[in-house]
C-alpha cells in the first residue's frame, strides 16, 4: 500500500530563517506518528510546513498522491489535512455547536460523534467559545479538525498547559481516534512516554533534522536514546498499552 503522507528533502522556515533541513519522512494509511524533540528544534515548523504556513525553499510534500507543495493552506485542508494548532483557533464568539457545524464536511465524523467522544462539549454545546475552559477549548479544537473528515490529523502540543486529569482524558480520546478509528495522524507532544504508548512510529528532530526514527514501542524500550535526545530519565510502564 502506498504511503498516505510523503515528505521528501524538505527545507523550510520563516522569512529568511531556515529551520528545517533536508527532512524526509513517510506515513502509511492508518498509521500514527509521534513527533518528538526538545523545545525549539523544528517540530512545530514541520507541522506548519505540512499545513502550508511556512516558507519552503526545497523539497516536496504529498498526501494521498496529491502534491501539496504549492497549495495554499485552505486547499490543503480540502485535500485532507486536519490541523489542531497550539493556539487552538476556535471561534470564540460562536457556540460549541456553531464552531462544529461551521466547518463540517461530509463524512463519518459529525458533530454528534464529537459530542459522544467529548461529553463535556455536549453539556456545553450552547456555550460560546470564550466561556469554555482551556481543556474544553482543546476538545473543541480537536472536534473541529475531526468534522473536516481529514485523511491526516495533525496535533501540535494538544495537552500543553492542561490539568493532569484533562490530559488523561484527551490522551484516551486520541488513542481511540488513532488505535480504534484508524485515522492517520502526527502528534507533537512533550509527554514522550505517554504518546509513544499510543502511536505506531516515532521520529526525533534536532536542529531541524531527523536524527532518529523507530517504531514507538522500540523507542519506548530504549531509555538511552530517550535520555540522549529528549532528557527522559525513566520509563513510565511497559510499552504494551498501544495494543490494549
Amino acid at each position: 500500500m502506498p504511503d498516505l503522507l510523503s515528505i521528501t528533502s524538505l527545507c523550510a522556515g520563516y522569512g529568511e530563517a531556515a529551520i528545517l533541513h533536508d527532512v524526509s519522512l513517510s506515513l502509511g494509511e492508518g498509521r500514527s506518528l509521534a513527533l518528538l524533540g526538545r523545545n525549539g528544534v523544528g517540530k512545530t515548523t514541520l507541522i506548519n510546513s505540512i499545513v502550508g504556513v511556512t516558507r519552503r525553499t526545497a523539497g516536496e510534500v504529498n498526501l494521498g498522491g496529491v502534491a501539496l507543495t504549492r497549495l495554499k493552506p485552505e486547499r490543503r485542508a480540502l485535500a485532507g489535512i486536519g490541523w489542531v494548532p497550539q493556539e487552538r483557533n476556535i471561534f470564540r464568539s460562536l457556540t460549541v455547536t456553531e464552531n462544529l457545524t461551521a466547518v463540517a464536511l461530509p463524512g463519518p465524523w459529525t458533530p454528534e460523534r464529537v459530542f459522544a467522544m467529548f461529553p463535556r462539549l455536549a453539556e456545553r454545546k450552547r456555550n460560546l467559545g470564550h466561556q469554555l475552559s482551556g481543556g474544553e477549548q482543546q476538545m473543541l479544537a480537536i472536534g473541529r479538525a475531526l468534522v473536516l473528515n481529514p485523511k491526516l490529523l495533525l496535533l501540535d502540543e494538544p495537552t500543553e498547559g492542561l490539568a493532569p486529569i484533562i490530559v488523561e482524558e484527551l490522551l484516551r480520546a486520541l488513542k481511540r481516534i488513532f488505535a480504534e478509528e484508524g485515522l492517520s495522524g502526527i502528534i507533537v507532544e512533550q509527554h514522550a512516554q505517554k504518546i509513544l504508548k499510543m502511536t505506531d512510529d516515532a521520529i526525533i528532530i534536532e536542529r531541524g533534522r531527523v536524527v532518529h526514527a523507530a517504531p514507538s514501542a522500540t523507542l519506548l524500550a530504549d531509555p538511552a536514546t530517550l535520555q540522549r535526545h529528549l532528557g527522559v530519565t525513566h520509563q513510565a510502564g511497559p510499552p504494551s498499552d498501544r495494543a490494549a
